[in-house]
């Protein structure tokens, strides 16, 4: 009996253990609307040139998607975009309104064929290849510099391919939400882990609020105190966007991504103590001085008080997106 008992013990703490782990995605929609909520996948299944990847959700930071070309639909494309060049007016503006119905999918094929040398503009100008693709854009909220590849980012690295998968489900505080995946611009992943050592707290930093120049709530207060010689460990990933920047993206280290490019770039500055744009920054106390964690910070307090984080940046911009997921430990 004894025994028996020992075992429903050690087998509910197992399972209080597993059930603390969770993953949280926030999904940023084509349409600009955000949300948030758990799910239950673990890993994500990305196909590369070089193979398939099977990347544990843990692992991943972000996933944004791009979108993978319907090649089937290219002899249709072919046949409909000749047909915009017909004398026949009623038959243009019948091709033109079947290629702005096609979905998302077709725009990368139908830009490959309006850049290809066997397309031929023509010289009616009422129905166009090129104002078909605008309108198709407008109606699935396709941005002009869009990917074809899905990018997954994984702390400090990106890797391109394709994720494939129908939709998202989530658990969110309003009930279970079902996504289709051509609703979805931007996953990012947020995983808690309850096996991470005592001490460790996890928090998010919205870009929309914790930015050190918001005079408003701009420094999060993690409600952990620290005395003057304890050893403190700040972990950051993430991106944030940062509209009083150009809307250039930026992660915790400095590095940035200019609007319309695909590489981040290291931030020269980014290795001195002060802080660069995008910096996870924090303070002791309320009125302390301002450090520099980066993605990865490991020091000693200076003083005792109450530890608070943010993102750098003089200027707070409330259109600002994106968060950093900061893991904190103080000894």
């Amino acid at each position: 009996m004894k025994k028996t008992a020992f075992l429903l013990l050690i087998l509910g703490i197992s399972f209080i253990t597993y059930s603390q782990n969770k993953t949280e995605f926030t999904l940023t929609l084509k349409d600009g609307n955000v949300v948030t909520g758990t799910t239950k996948i673990t890993n994500v299944l990305l196909v590369t040139d070089y193979g398939k990847l099977e990347i544990p959700v843990k692992n991943v930071s972000s996933i944004e998607l791009g979108i993978h070309p319907d090649y089937t639909q290219k002899s249709n494309i072919v046949n409909l975009s000749k047909q915009l060049s017909n004398s026949n007016a009623e038959l243009r503006e019948n091709a033109y309104k079947s290629l702005i119905t096609l979905g998302a999918s077709s725009i990368p094929v139908l830009e490959e064929v309006m850049y290809s040398a066997e397309y031929t503009p023509g010289e009616f100008s009422d129905f166009s290849l090129m104002s078909a693709i605008a309108e198709l854009k407008s109606i699935h909220n396709i941005h002009n510099n869009y990917k074809i590849n899905d990018v997954v980012s994984m702390n400090e690295y990106n890797m391109g391919g394709k994720y494939d998968f129908s939709s998202i489900e989530l658990k969110t505080e309003y009930g279970a939400l079902t996504i289709p995946r051509e609703k979805i611009e931007k996953i990012e992943v947020m995983y808690y882990d309850a096996t991470e050592g005592e001490g460790m707290k996890t928090f998010k930093l919205f870009a929309t609020t914790h930015i050190s120049g918001n005079t408003i709530g701009g420094w999060l207060k993690t409600g952990i105190t620290v005395k003057n010689g304890q050893s403190i460990d700040i972990i950051s990933s993430g991106e944030v966007t940062l509209a009083s920047l150009s809307g250039n993206q930026y992660k915790p280290d400095g590095s940035y991504k200019n609007v319309g490019t695909t590489d981040y770039a290291p931030n020269v500055s980014s290795s001195l103590t002060y802080p660069v744009y995008g910096n996870t920054v924090f303070k002791i106390g309320e009125a302390g001085t301002l450090m520099n964690a980066g993605a990865n910070y490991k020091g000693k307090a200076a003083t005792s008080g109450m530890l608070y984080l943010s993102i750098y940046e003089t200027v707070y911009n409330a259109a600002n997106t994106g968060f950093y997921i900061v893991k904190l430990k103080v000894k």
